[in-house]
């Protein structure tokens, strides 16, 4: 895939590739790629950020009254859609920042409000680089479309076919995503039945939410010529696990790992140590953006190897951060909590404020817990003052408005917005009656 850094890149890599049509996309508060699709002869109005569109249509941006917003294209995110053809001419999809019609980025843009948080870290000289482990889910189209999860296989971790029902899908996803420029690292069925997982290599935050983004798309779109659909939903099948996304996380001032420090037993450096410390104070109003639905604390539930407890450890995987082996320039903390339905963009801005809450702050995090979390009693939980991750959305909303620094981070037109919208799916929720309830309690009462 060529590599475009400028306008005059793009331009280039149009006329080279026989490229007709151009996806300009971006996300809405909630994570979702929404975008404009436009001929290549109004690739020039585009890339001089002259193309208008409606904000107040998007979830999460604004009213009416303030409804004309601009995109402004990122040439660094130059792709070719490669499953698209039309008429021998292909399409190709550039990531866009949006902007308000006074020139100025637009604060609901969430891509603006992570770029916000990793200009914080790159003033006290920090880059942020992320590596996600994203799962999902595939189910038959034609049952998921009633509202049905039906499983195509009952295969487990790491099986292959012919138990592994999808193993020629997925190899299709990880081949286009390589087409499209992406170095996939490791692809494989995991624990649940019908559940996937693909790791692609680590990049800066921006361009990891924006991996992120364009993978779920891509994975989505290729299940759907294979008659199956792709779900990122957390948990969309009662006792067994759900998907998480794992965020394996590191600092660098230039090319140093500044997570590492030789001289330390556990070869950990103070940064690190105050960075996870701010992540673990911030944990539950950060929940509230990394796990943002109903259904999300369906999966932070024991038994099913998703974290529960806001703790950290070297060697043990139960708790909500684990130090994994490698050290020098691969030393990084692994986050366990976060799950794939998060807004990429608003999910690594909160955890990097809070990181840098931490060091700003000198914080120093608890002991680490090596012990099995899930065995312990609830007196030799509360002895060690190991705290849990909120148990609803409803804790998380509460815990997020009680937050001033990752209140910060969101900014306060993401905060009102997100909020709005995440009040209203609980109580929608709150005031359902399920199936569950009906045959449980109908008879018996």
């Amino acid at each position: 895939m060529r590599k475009c850094k400028t306008a005059e890149d793009i331009k280039a890599a149009v006329a080279e590739m026989n490229v007709g049509t151009i996806s300009l996309q971006f996300t809405d508060i909630l994570g979702t790629v929404k975008h404009v699709e436009i001929p290549v002869d109004q690739l020039d109005k585009a890339l001089n950020g002259d193309l208008m569109f409606d904000g107040s249509s998007i979830e999460g941006f604004v009213r009416i009254e303030e409804s004309d917003m601009y995109l402004r294209p990122d040439p660094k995110t130059f792709m070719i859609l490669p499953w698209k053809m039309q008429e021998g001419k292909r399409t190709a999809r550039i990531i866009c920042d949006v902007y308000n019609p006074d020139g100025t980025p637009f604060e609901g843009d969430p891509r603006y409000v992570l770029r916000r948080a990793a200009t914080e870290a790159a003033e006290l000289g920090y880059t942020m680089y992320v590596g996600p482990e994203p799962e999902f889910f595939l189910f038959d189209r034609a049952e998921a479309e009633q509202g049905q999860p039906t499983m195509i296989d009952n295969a487990g971790y790491f099986d292959l076919a012919p138990v592994d029902k999808a193993e020629e899908v997925r190899a299709e996803i990880v081949m286009t995503l390589q087409e499209m420029g992406f170095e996939v690292e490791a692809a494989h069925h995991e624990v649940a039945p019908s559940q996937h997982e693909i790791d692609f290599k680590y990049a800066d935050a921006i361009t990891t939410a924006d991996n992120i983004a364009t993978f779920r798309f891509v994975v989505r779109t290729i299940a759907l010529k294979h008659g199956l659909h792709a779900t990122f939903m957390p948990k969309p099948i009662y006792g067994v696990n759900g998907s998480g996304m794992h965020l394996h996380l590191s600092l660098f001032k230039g090319d140093q790992n500044v997570f590492y420090d030789p001289q330390t037993p556990d070869q950990l450096s103070a940064v690190a140590k105050h960075f996870i410390a701010g992540i673990v104070e911030h944990a539950p109003a950060i929940t509230a953006v990394t796990n943002p639905l109903v259904n999300s604390y369906k999966r932070l539930v024991p038994g099913h190897e998703a974290p529960v407890y806001i703790t950290w450890a070297l060697r043990n995987r139960s708790p909500m951060i684990r130090i994994p082996a490698k050290r020098k320039a691969s030393t990084r903390i692994e986050l366990r909590s976060p799950d794939p339905s998060a807004n990429p963009y608003l999910a690594l801005a909160v955890v990097l404020k809070a990181g840098l809450d931490g060091i700003k702050r000198g914080l120093t995090p608890p002991p680490p817990v090596e012990g099995n979390i899930y065995h312990m009693t609830e007196a030799e939980r509360k002895e060690r003052e190991i705290a849990s991750l909120p148990g609803s959305l409803a804790e998380a909303i509460l815990a997020l408005e009680q937050d001033p620094v990752i209140l910060e981070a969101l900014g306060p037109h993401v905060t009102d917005r997100y909020l709005e919208a995440k009040k209203i799916e609980w109580e929608v929720y709150r005031t359902q009656i399920t199936p569950w309830e009906l045959q449980e309690y109908l008879l018996k009462y």
